[in-house]
């Protein structure tokens, strides 16, 4: 086995990595521009006139809710099927947009 051999399932691995990453941070950056988060963050350092300070607050309450996001997802994920999991976010959502008519 040469060494280019073994090199394409890493370069693999890595490909999947940034995809994964890529496709995260795209979805996340998108659904967060313009939300409540974002106006509050604006207002605050609008008000509070230490850009800064509110940025690492902002960013350390999003990287915490992130956080448990990605831990909770993980547990759910050894318990049940993609497929049921799918299906509970779906009815999940139409139930809270049914809710919010």
């Amino acid at each position: 086995m040469t060494q280019s051999d073994q090199s394409q399932p890493v370069k693999a691995n890595q490909m999947a990595v940034w995809g994964i990453f890529s496709s995260t941070f795209l979805t996340i950056f998108l659904a967060e521009m313009g939300d409540k988060t974002q106006l509050a963050t604006l207002l605050i350092t609008a008000e509070s006139q230490s850009p800064w300070i509110v940025f690492v607050g902002a960013a350390a309450a999003l990287i915490s809710t992130s956080l448990l996001g990605v831990l909770i997802g993980h547990w759910l994920a050894k318990r049940f099927s993609p497929e049921m999991m799918d299906t509970a976010a779906g009815t999940l959502l139409l139930f809270i947009s049914v809710m919010l008519l």
